[in-house]
């Protein structure tokens, strides 16, 4: 080999060497571009008067269905408590006829209400309703 034939590999060697440190991204296949998409969520926001009016909707909600719930268990007695008032009723009614019947077998007759107790049960109802009336606002 000649002489210019080395000179002039060594040359193109340099060229070439030259090449691959000037362009290097050419050899990593270009610049990439990717696409990316957030999948994050942010609540809306929120004001502390809009918490505040949605925790008394919720309390007042509570509240509501407390006091159904307690005027059903409130019904329910009461149904008891009636039927048992009913019972007491009739039976007292037989007692009361009974008695009458008894009276009416020994000739007893029974006393009539006196007029005088009426009468003072007026006027005593009479003064009290004088004197709530007198106090006034």
């Amino acid at each position: 080999m000649r002489p210019s034939t080395q000179l002039l590999f060594i040359i193109v060697g340099l060229v070439v060497c030259a090449v691959i440190v000037l362009y290097p991204p050419s050899l990593q296949g270009g610049q990439k571009t990717y696409e990316v998409k957030p999948q994050i969520t942010i609540p809306e926001y929120r004001t502390d008067t809009a918490r505040a009016i949605d925790a008394y909707e919720q309390l007042m909600q509570r509240y509501m269905d407390l006091t159904e719930r307690n005027l059903f268990e409130i019904g329910a007695e009461i149904r008891v408590v009636v039927r048992k008032l009913d019972s007491i009723d009739s039976r007292l009614n037989e007692i009361s006829a009974r008695i009458a019947n008894i009276e009416k077998a020994m000739g007893i007759e029974r006393p009539k209400p006196s007029v005088e107790k009426k009468s003072q049960r007026k006027a005593h109802d009479i003064k009290v309703h004088e004197k709530s009336s007198n106090r006034g606002p």
